[in-house]
């Protein structure tokens, strides 16, 4: 067996998004039809003695692919109805004054906190664009005028949002290869701390600390909205404080706390908040998160379709064969280079396609560490152009006409994540011990 069908099946892909402009989701999975078709899977059941055997037809794996990521789709959708009922209420303009406000003299601790305040949105949906269009809208006005050019302040939102994707609990790249290899998201939690805390902080006072230093904080106090916070003051943290419950209570209280799942606490959050703040528009927030997470939503299901004919076809296993045939320098270089590189088309179909046999290829290292390690990677397409959609959005939200100058900020901070996550693999065994006490 060759890795020909695979080739075609990518670049039927790339010829349908790229040049024909079809949707993310729809190209992968009409690539994956044609993949499974070329290859020999029956188009309808197969019928043995007179009768069809039942799941012999193409379409069943269509269907049981498009299904393997529903976790991560109903966090998704209700992270993101989340996110409307607090930007609506008044709670994230409220936090914004609360930051500028307490620490507009301190810039070291306001460029970190900023950049962990854009990460948020990303902490709950495990996207980048969540946090460029929430968050990072909200911050970049303050921003500009505590004194970062449009560049500049582009650049700190894109990396922060793509910081955010990798942080925890939701981590969908890493969720992704997790479904893919059938291991349970479970123990992640300090990994994609260690990878992304101390990243965010650095790129954050890469990007912001020496602009803030001789900035105004009164004058970035005057673009933001206190009215929230004069009507509901500290009230408007109660979502907040029941997710923070509802998620660390099973965490510390295993023995008698169950875990309610992260949709359940996203929504519990979500009905709070239309009480502890402004006026939300229950119809339309909802209707405004379903919009957003659509495009995503198809993307995960076009994901599932792709690996499952992968699967089913034997080129997936080709693919695992094929890497672990590798020398040892050039599997590293391929994992440094090809994932990032991916996310140009995108960057969880990157997860998908190349984190599951990378990670298969490092099996002697432990998995958690080294599928946290890739999801980093992974998470750094979203800067690749053509799309680049950090860059693209964040350029938006800052009012900079060129992309690819906030591109081009980002080169430093995109390499220094890159090295982190290579660093973090490759020491994955010492740090297991470390932390272990051995």
């Amino acid at each position: 067996m060759s890795l020909w069908p695979l080739g075609l099946m990518v670049l039927l892909f790339i010829l349908l998004f790229a040049r024909l402009r079809w949707p993310l989701g729809l190209a992968l999975a009409t690539a994956a039809l044609a993949g499974g078709l070329l290859q020999g899977v029956p188009l309808t059941a197969v019928e043995q003695g007179g009768l069809p055997i039942p799941g012999s037809s193409i379409w069943r794996h269509l269907v049981e692919g498009g299904f393997v990521y529903i976790d991560p789709i109903l966090i998704m959708v209700t992270a993101f109805f989340f996110m409307k009922v607090i930007e609506e209420n008044g709670l994230l303009s409220a936090l914004t004054w609360w930051i500028l406000k307490g620490l507009g003299s301190r810039p070291a601790l306001l460029a970190t906190v900023l950049g962990l305040f854009v990460a948020f949105p990303g902490m709950l949906t495990g996207l980048s664009t969540a946090s460029v269009l929430t968050t990072g809208a909200i911050a970049a006005p303050p921003l500009l005028r505590m004194g970062l050019d449009r560049r500049r302040a582009g650049a700190f939102v894109a990396m922060a949002s793509i910081l955010g994707v990798v942080a925890p609990p939701v981590n969908l790249p890493a969720m992704i290869i997790c479904a893919s290899v059938d291991m349970p998201y479970l123990g992640f939690m300090l990994p994609l701390l260690l990878l992304s805390l101390p990243l965010l902080v650095v790129c954050s006072l890469w990007l912001a600390w020496r602009p803030l230093q001789s900035g105004d904080p009164a004058a970035a106090l005057e673009a933001v909205e206190r009215g929230p916070l004069d009507r509901h003051g500290p009230r408007l943290l109660l979502p907040l404080l029941l997710i923070a419950v509802l998620m660390g209570g099973p965490r510390l209280f295993p023995a008698w706390w169950a875990s309610p799942g992260m949709p359940v606490v996203l929504l519990a959050g979500s009905l709070l908040g239309l009480v502890t703040g402004d006026r939300v528009r229950v119809g339309a927030a909802a209707w405004a998160a379903l919009r957003q997470a659509l495009p995503v939503m198809g993307i995960l299901v076009g994901v599932g379709c792709f690996i499952q004919i992968l699967t089913l076809t034997g080129q997936r296993g080709e693919l695992v064969l094929t890497v672990l045939q590798l020398p040892a320098w050039a599997a590293w270089l391929g994992i440094a280079v090809s994932l990032p590189a991916f996310g140009a088309v995108s960057a969880l179909g990157s997860a998908s396609v190349l984190g599951v046999p990378f990670l298969l290829a490092l099996l002697g290292r432990p998995e958690i560490w080294v599928c946290a390690g890739l999801s980093l990677l992974a998470a750094l397409g979203d800067l690749m152009p053509p799309a680049s959609l950090a860059c693209n959005f964040s350029a938006q939200v800052t009012g900079e006409p060129d992309y690819f100058r906030v591109l081009r900020r980002c080169l430093g901070p995109a390499l220094l994540c890159a090295l982190w996550a290579l660093a973090v693999m490759a020491a994955s065994p010492w740090l297991v011990q470390l932390l272990q006490g051995r």
